[in-house]
């Protein structure tokens, strides 16, 4: 058997990648929601539809600092000659001032104004404010050089959310502008789904922390600032532990340990079968004859075949176990831990966006394996994308740090052509 075979066979004993996720996500529950004060609402999950309970404008008001009048009164007068005032105008008699803090009613009689800040209730009667600009900014009266439309300057109460419009739907995160939103139509309490907590731990004997260089036998903690940066980019409230030793006592108290403050626990390094992956080895590990809190799987996913899932501690806190190799475990985190950081905070959808994309060079890729390979992605003119691979393939750390893009190459994929379409997942990074 060929070296091509044997590669064959061995992807088709790995579990799909999609099975493999739809396995893991449906143990996974969305976490108790709690109500939360509108102030400390941004950046949760709303678990329930938000209905608007009063009405946006609450009143008619002005929406430009002008003079408040009659339409019928302006009619008639055109508008100003381009090199200034001039022509024909109106006269009309400014009978008082309202500001945004105005309050007692007021109505226009014929032949009147009153001069309004942006933000004032209208006079009763009024149905167009005239700018400042085109006026002579009179203040016992004023002379009007431009007549606009009716309507113009003048915002109705429930023009823009009359009460009860849905405001925004379970699942929503509640960005700044959401909180406005609802803040303005009377709303101080919104119910959510907290952040989770995710602690990440990295493993092994090998590892030294950062602010040094690797040595023979030493290799520098990348991972878990990594992995906590990027629970931190999705929303989670991200804890690092620091670097786990292989000593099988330490870990299991570590994470018996963190069951006490995590809604999902990340652990990377020791995922594979060597002599030295001790985290697969004691997670996975049979005692009084039941199987070990974890399960490791051999999945079809390139980088990174060995991802492991299961509970640990009393409360059966959630855990998932990623590859050591940077490369390896930040794809896993993309593939695995994102999805599970948005199911328990209620997000939707839980994968990130993706676009067909016009692949520009020709690239090979594992068979039998689903690979994601850091890519640039970039809007073509007439609509569309091109899809850029970036050099070194998965593995490459300076790659996933350019990268705005994953291309996901299916397991049944060996080349893509340049010119041909490729699946891309977008990256929100901030550039």
């Amino acid at each position: 058997m060929t070296a091509t075979a044997d590669a064959e066979a061995a992807a088709n004993e790995l579990t799909p990648l999609a099975d493999y996720l739809g396995s893991v996500l449906r143990r996974l529950r969305a976490l108790p929601p709690l109500d939360l004060d509108l102030t400390q609402a941004y950046g949760n999950v709303l678990a329930e539809d938000v209905v608007a309970p009063h009405s946006f404008p609450a009143f008619d008001q002005a929406a430009v600092d002008g003079y408040a009048a009659r339409w019928e009164d302006l009619v008639g007068y055109g508008p100003v000659p381009s090199g200034g005032p001039g022509g024909r105008t109106v006269r009309l008699n400014v009978v008082g001032d309202l500001g945004a803090a105005s309050w007692r009613p007021v109505r226009l009689t014929p032949g009147s104004c009153f001069s309004v800040a942006a933000g004032a209730p209208l006079p009763v009667a009024a149905d167009v404010v005239v700018p400042v600009e085109w006026t002579d900014q009179g203040m016992a009266a004023v002379e009007i050089f431009r007549t606009p439309k009716r309507g113009y300057g003048v915002r109705r109460a429930g023009e823009e959310l009359p009460a009860g419009t849905l405001l925004a739907r379970a699942g929503t995160y509640v960005s700044p502008a959401l909180v406005a939103v609802l803040a303005a139509t009377g709303i101080g309490h919104v119910v959510v789904r907290p952040s989770p907590r995710v602690v990440i731990v990295a493993t092994g004997d090998e590892l030294v922390d950062v602010g040094r260089g690797s040595q023979p036998g030493q290799v520098v903690d990348a991972n878990s600032h990594a992995l906590t940066a990027a629970a931190a980019e999705v929303g989670a409230l991200a804890y690092r532990v620091g670097i786990c030793d292989d000593d099988p006592e330490g870990l299991r108290g570590l994470l018996e340990d963190q069951t006490l403050r995590a809604d999902l626990i990340i652990t990377t390094g020791g995922t594979g079968t060597g002599p030295g992956d001790m985290v697969r080895r004691i997670l996975s590990r049979r005692e009084g004859g039941r199987a070990g809190p974890v399960t490791f799987t051999e999945v079809a996913l390139y980088p990174g075949t060995a991802l492991g899932f299961g509970t640990v501690g009393a409360e059966e806190v959630p855990v998932v176990c990623l590859p050591g190799e940077p490369g390896a475990a930040l794809i896993g985190f993309e593939v695995l831990a994102r999805p599970a950081i948005n199911l328990l905070a209620g997000a939707e959808p839980v994968f990130r966006p993706s676009v067909r994309a016009h692949l520009l060079e020709t690239i090979t890729s594992p068979g039998g394996l689903r690979e994601f390979r850091p890519a640039h992605v970039a809007e073509r003119r007439g609509g569309g994308y091109t899809v850029q691979p970036l050099p070194g393939g998965p593995f490459t750390l300076s790659g996933l740090a350019e990268a705005n893009g994953l291309m996901v190459l299916g397991e049944r994929v060996t080349s893509a052509a340049a010119g041909s379409t490729v699946d891309v997942l977008l990256l929100d990074r901030r550039r």
